[in-house]
């Protein structure tokens, strides 16, 4: 008998289009189901009506119409259990993230660019 492996959901947010598409295909191809969203307003959306379906959100720090701080406070008050990971080009690290933004916990932070290699090890460490 074979066991079927239990595919993990992330929700993916970047306001650049080009970087879901990249990371949805690496993701998925690496055996995640991923729910990409170029806008923070839909995937907020999504999550509320299927967050029980979702083990993991990845997120943009920086995008228009909100930002992924505010999104992930969103996202922590219908489900407080969520796992997040901010991606960001920002120079910065979780103590410092975690010193500026007490009221919302992170579970990772990975630098974009960033090796698929890297994310994906951070994201199994998490989930």
């Amino acid at each position: 008998m074979y066991l079927i492996p239990v595919r993990r959901s992330i929700l993916l947010v970047d306001d650049e289009q080009d970087i879901v598409n990249s990371v949805r295909r690496w993701l998925q191809a690496d055996g995640f189901k991923v729910y990409g969203f170029a806008d923070p307003l839909l995937a907020l959306e999504y999550f509320q009506n299927n967050c029980d379906q979702i083990d993991l959100v990845l997120s943009d720090i920086r995008m228009r119409k909100m930002n992924g701080f505010e999104l992930v406070k969103k996202i922590k008050a219908i489900r407080p259990q969520t796992k997040v990971i901010f991606m960001t080009a920002l120079e910065t690290d979780h103590l410092e993230l975690s010193k500026l933004l007490p009221s919302v916990k992170i579970d990772g932070l990975i630098s974009k660019p960033g090796r698929l290699e890297n994310l994906v090890n951070i994201i199994q460490k998490v989930i």
